[in-house]
């Protein structure tokens, strides 16, 4: 599979034209209950979930674009969704979804003679979930 047309959503607004790399990860934490009756062994039990959405945008700071869309959601927690491609949603196409808290925003970094990139992760907050229909 390689990435050709990802779709990206934050705040109900397609981002996609903006957007070099959406990557949605999502982890449980471990708790070990392990006890005398383990023989040696460690045993383990899912606990807290949480996630990230890890982005990376080439800058556009013109009125109405990428800059002045990001700025004003600094925290808040808004919705995302995440698409491999920028088809309808389907078995072969699902939807990440969830909320994400705008944690941060990076308005200007690059070198002399780079593209000028935001690169940002935002902390997901309550369920992600994954929709084919």
């Amino acid at each position: 599979m390689v990435l050709l047309a990802e779709y990206l959503s934050i705040n109900s607004v397609d981002l996609s034209e903006y957007t070099r790399k959406a990557e949605v990860a999502v982890e449980v934490e471990e708790k070990d209950v392990t006890t005398y009756k383990s023989l040696g062994w460690k045993e383990v039990v899912g606990g807290l979930a949480s996630g990230t959405l890890a982005c990376e945008f080439l800058q556009d700071t013109a009125a109405t674009k990428l800059d002045s869309i990001m700025w004003p959601l600094l925290r808040q927690v808004v919705p995302f969704e995440v698409r491999a491609d920028q088809a309808a949603v389907g078995p072969s196409n699902p939807a990440y979804k969830g909320n994400i808290l705008i944690n941060g925003w990076s308005p200007l970094t690059g070198s002399v003679g780079d593209e000028a990139t935001v690169s940002q992760d935002f902390p997901t907050s309550g369920a992600v979930t994954r929709a084919t229909t």
